[in-house]
């Protein structure tokens, strides 16, 4: 299980839109399977996957760059 350290605070608006975005083209996905087929929206589902990749990324970039201070103080504190 991934962190949970408090993970909302760091949020920003573009994370926020791309995780909003694949939620949506998600549903636009599953109306779409529904109405003309599995093969008519499997780019949709492909495109909302790569958005959440990507959210995925830009979240691990963050929570990365989150625990590198700790680790540069932690090495200072032992000279």
């Amino acid at each position: 299980m991934w962190p949970l350290k408090d993970n909302y605070k760091h949020m920003k608006i573009g994370d926020v839109l791309i995780l909003s975005l694949a939620l949506a083209l998600v549903v636009i996905g599953v109306h779409q399977s529904m109405t003309v087929g599995v093969g008519g929206s499997y780019p949709i589902f492909m495109f909302a996957v790569a958005l959440l990749f990507w959210f995925q990324l830009r979240r691990n970039k963050i929570l990365r760059t989150d625990d590198e201070p700790s680790a540069k103080q932690k090495k200072k504190k032992k000279r």
